[in-house]
């Protein structure tokens, strides 16, 4: 019997797991989203083509793969039918490849809503959310609430406007604004209609029934492990668990079934919205980092915070996840700088520790190691013997301090611009 490999984020997100999901499909015979939503855009370059996927797996790309949206995902038929439309446009068939779990979550026209009034009631203590209703919908999930891909088959109008009619009175009560929604209701329904072009499986049985077919799949994460709702820089986290335990109950796979375990994470670190940072950097080097590797959200468009890597809480997620192979992205950027810094621990009331703490916030202190800088363009590197000596330091560095080698190195967008170190 076959097991799952697992393709995971280890920081705040926007590791870039798209592009290695690209990279791996090819050894795979099914890609599967595990959880998350639309508030997650995995960006894949290639042939001159620049694509961003928010709920489609991104082994999309591959003709002869099968693509699975797991019961752990939450889908917006809006936005699900346009990606959909995007893609079929530049020759890629979804309904040919692409199967949707009958248990994921629909995220429902005023869930968006209930995300912009629940946000609007912290006032300064914002969490940051994109504002996709994607809180609302796994609370639904949690309150047994929730309206599933499954009820389209059956009794569904009733089950909507139940849901809907249970949201306005909420809004009411919270004395926010319901405007525009008749629209927005509208375009969702349509696109409701357009999603029975699909099918809809129950995707626990056939990912399992493929395993014991000997037939090769691979797990995508959303997010990053930091955003996790149990382990995450709470509360400042997503609302799924983005951790590997998350493929279990997302896919409907027993942990026995779980095989590598691949963990991507940037050379430096980035996040994007409100919430703790310890090796944000507010300074040139900052703003280097951001112009260099064009850090805006590719679903949002905004500006992500950069800092130093974080070692810390790199290990602290390298833990929970089980880490048997570790990919770094995004050395390419650091090329030109002189001096390159990695957070090795974090001083608090007078004490360094490396234990990742109960809730981090401002008070914890980087403490760092410095590295000089390799000042060579890797970008048009292919091959690990053609690394400079202060690469191969920093990488040998990394790899001691986790305990976990780094098979793959990202030296660019494109597909190709990827060294594999081991052979997998």
């Amino acid at each position: 019997m076959e097991k799952v490999d697992v393709l995971l984020g280890l920081q705040w997100g926007d590791e870039g797991k798209g592009k290695i999901v690209d990279v791996l499909t090819p050894k795979y015979d099914t890609i599967a989203r595990f959880q998350g939503g639309p508030n997650a855009g995995h960006t894949l370059e290639f042939g001159g083509e620049k694509y961003v996927l928010r709920s489609i797996p991104s082994g999309i790309f591959q003709g002869n793969k099968l693509n699975v949206i797991g019961n752990g995902v939450v889908l917006d038929p809006i936005l699900f039918v346009d990606e959909a439309t995007q893609l079929a446009k530049s020759g890629h068939n979804l309904t040919e490849r692409l199967v949707i779990s009958r248990k994921a979550h629909l995220i429902l026209p005023t869930h968006r809503l209930l995300d912009a009034a629940n946000e609007a009631a912290k006032g300064d203590a914002k969490v940051g959310t994109t504002g996709k209703g994607i809180g609302p919908t796994y609370t639904d999930k949690v309150g047994r609430y929730g309206l599933r891909v499954g009820d389209i088959e059956q009794d569904f109008q009733a089950k909507y406007q139940a849901a809907k009619a249970r949201h306005l009175q909420i809004l009411a009560g919270m004395g926010y604004p319901v405007t525009g929604l008749e629209e927005l209701e509208a375009q969702w329904l349509q696109a409701v209609e357009a999603l029975r072009a699909f099918t809809f499986v129950d995707s626990e049985q056939l990912i399992n029934r493929q395993l014991c077919e000997g037939k090769r799949v691979l797990a995508e994460g959303a997010q990053g492990s930091l955003l996790d709702i149990d382990f995450g820089s709470y509360p400042f986290v997503t609302s799924s668990n983005t951790v590997c335990a998350g493929c279990c109950t997302g896919l409907g796979v027993a942990p026995r079934s779980i095989g590598e375990v691949y963990g991507i994470f940037k050379a430096y670190c980035t996040r994007v919205g409100a919430g703790p940072f310890p090796t944000e950097l507010f300074d040139e080097t900052g703003e280097a980092l951001c112009r260099l590797g064009h850090e805006f959200g590719s679903v949002t468009g905004r500006k992500r915070r950069c800092g130093w890597l974080d070692l810390v809480a790199l290990r602290y997620t390298v833990m929970l996840n089980g880490v048997t192979k570790l990919i770094m992205m995004k050395s390419d950027v650091m090329d030109t700088f002189e001096e390159i810094k990695v957070c090795v621990g974090y001083e608090h009331n007078g004490v360094v520790s490396t234990d990742f703490p109960f809730e981090l916030n401002d008070s914890y202190k980087p403490v760092y190691k410095s590295f000089r800088g390799w000042q060579t363009d890797t970008s048009v590197l292919r091959s690990e013997a053609d690394m400079p000596e202060a690469l191969r330091e920093y990488i040998t560095f990394v790899e001691q301090e986790l305990g976990v080698e780094i098979a793959y190195i990202s030296v660019g967008p494109d597909r190709e611009q990827t060294i594999m170190r081991t052979a997998l």
